[in-house]
């Protein structure tokens, strides 16, 4: 216990200090201050966290904890169908309302609430999405109105239609011409929603949870929240436990759902870098003077395709040389080895989700209270609250700035922490002939390139978020 107490004591210690160190101006802005030394202190806390849980003969338990055991409300079905119907309103409000983005409920809904604030509180309440996923409902009445029991066979794909969509969602957002167009969003939306529909409706709705990305997604997300619901027939257990603790009881991870997990972390770096006017130097761009996302939309598409493909070959190429610091490569255990702890990178994805779209909360927010407020903007109060303007000030504010960044950090730092602890618990064990000392020390030894990885990983996010943006 006093080890363990001493590892969970000096990784706080880390963080804090680690902390004092950030100093950030918003990205928009080119950087006058040293943010060197956060970064390095992220870097090092890391690093520190690695050697200590490695040395370590005891790492801190992750266990569950039942706080209450109740009877289910609302059956899944009937939220996923009033669900739906609000995504129909949606649509219709993409086709016929406001074409200003943020006067348009789709775009506010989906760009904020879909996109921002349900993978936020999936990371710490738990699996949101679940509940409001559009599809269940009417796939569920479909099938039982046409009578169909039988499957089409799409399980057998894995999660690689997820992979194509999630692919497919990210080139929309990031790299083509007008994600935020009300209309070409809501012509997107319906089509993507139909074409899943169908699919839905030939397989089976228990389908949507390896092959809708949205859905795989948030699950992913929601396995690091200290509190989640277990869902039965008709019950609901709401659970407590360590941020990760539903890691450790995943199963193993098919090749599919390893490339998803590589894409999650590729696409939200490649968000932050296509902006940064390191990126745009690169491809011969004034960042001061950008001339549109048609002038980069070939470079933009080859730079999301090569950043998936240098982060899966960078956790693949640690995850081999850790397998084989063991000797097990030989043996063909890398994808065995690859695959449990290829969970742990779930928290980074987790923290960089919200460090990254922090900002976008607290500006786009207040489009969508005021929407909320004031839905047909004729000056109406539904929610009760005084007319909202929405000011973006607080992005020229020292201190407030400084606020945000330190909570990015923060988020950040905390992430890859736990990332570290969850791949020190799913690493395989040394074998059992070695001592305890010579045990601990080849577990150093192989954990290395993790570790490596794992810093390389946490600067790299740091810089992202602190580096200036053009775009």
């Amino acid at each position: 216990m006093k080890r363990q107490g001493l590892f969970a004591a000096s990784c706080w210690l880390l963080v804090l200090s680690g902390g004092a160190l950030a100093c950030a101006l918003p990205p928009s802005v080119v950087l006058t201050l040293p943010v060197g030394h956060y970064i390095m202190g992220a870097a090092s806390a890391v690093g520190v966290t690695a050697l200590l849980g490695a040395m370590a003969g005891r790492l801190p338990s992750f266990s569950a904890h039942l706080l209450w055991d109740r009877r289910r409300l609302l059956p899944t079905a009937l939220t996923s169908y009033l669900s739906f119907l609000g995504l129909i309103a949606l649509i219709s409000i993409g086709f016929l309302g406001d074409r200003d983005p943020m006067h348009n409920m789709l775009t506010l809904v989906i760009w904020t609430v879909i996109w921002v604030i349900v993978p936020l509180g999936s990371v710490m309440f738990g699996n949101l999405w679940r509940a409001i996923n559009p599809w269940t409902g009417p796939v569920r009445i479909a099938r039982l109105l046409i009578r169909r029991r039988s499957r089409l066979g799409l399980a057998t794909w894995g999660h690689w239609p997820a992979v194509v969509g999630f692919f497919g969602f990210s080139w929309f957002g990031m790299v083509s011409v007008a994600p935020d167009d009300p209309a070409v969003l809501a012509q997107a939306t319906l089509i993507y929603w139909v074409v899943i529909f169908v699919l839905a409706v030939l397989e089976g709705d228990t389908w949507l949870e390896q092959g809708e990305f949205l859905t795989v997604y948030f699950s992913y997300l929601a396995k690091i929240a200290p509190f989640w619901l277990v869902l039965s027939h008709k019950r609901a257990r709401l659970m407590a436990g360590w941020p990760g603790t539903q890691v450790r009881d995943m199963n193993t991870l098919t090749p599919s759902a390893m490339a998803f997990i590589s894409l999650t972390l590729a696409a939200l770096t490649f968000d932050g870098l296509s902006e940064s006017f390191w990126w745009l130097a690169m491809l011969g761009v004034n960042p001061l003077e950008f001339p549109g996302r048609t002038a980069v939309l070939g470079a933009n598409t080859l730079g999301l395709l090569a950043v998936w493909a240098a982060t899966a070959a960078a956790i693949m190429t640690a995850l081999w040389a850790e397998a084989w610091l063991q000797k097990d490569a030989a043996t063909g255990a890398v994808w065995q080895s690859a695959s449990p702890v290829l969970l742990s990178f779930l928290a980074i994805a987790a923290g960089y989700h919200a460090a990254h779209y922090l900002v976008s909360l607290l500006t786009n927010g207040q489009f969508l209270l005021a929407a909320l407020n004031d839905p047909f903007f004729q000056g109406d109060s539904i929610l009760g609250l005084p007319p909202i303007y929405v000011s973006f000030g607080f992005l020229a504010d020292f201190e407030m700035m400084t606020l945000i960044w330190n909570l990015q950090f923060v988020l950040i730092l905390g992430a890859h922490v736990l990332a570290v602890v969850l791949a020190l618990q799913l690493t395989p064990t040394p074998p059992a002939t070695l001592a305890p000392p010579a045990g601990r020390h080849r577990r150093l030894i192989a954990y290395l390139p993790m570790t490596m990885l794992m810093v390389g990983y946490t600067v790299l996010g740091l810089w992202l978020l602190s580096t200036p943006r053009g775009a």
